[in-house]
């Protein structure tokens, strides 16, 4: 499996989803309209957003 990175490329704000799309082999647009959509509920997604954004390194 491909490592959690934040692509250069393809990145539409921070490159967080689209790295989490490629880790696992998903599509980019159904990571974004998931994380959007969860943005409905209530919860913590935009902390978790900053904190992947920090945290996850990007590609070299």
């Amino acid at each position: 499996m491909a490592e959690l990175k934040r692509p250069r490329s393809g990145r539409v704000f921070a490159g967080v989803c689209a790295g989490i799309a490629h880790r696992y082999g998903w599509r980019p647009n159904i990571v974004r309209l998931v994380f959007i959509l969860s943005c409905i509920l209530p919860g913590p997604q935009f902390l978790i957003y900053i904190a992947l954004w920090i945290l996850v390194p990007a590609e070299k």
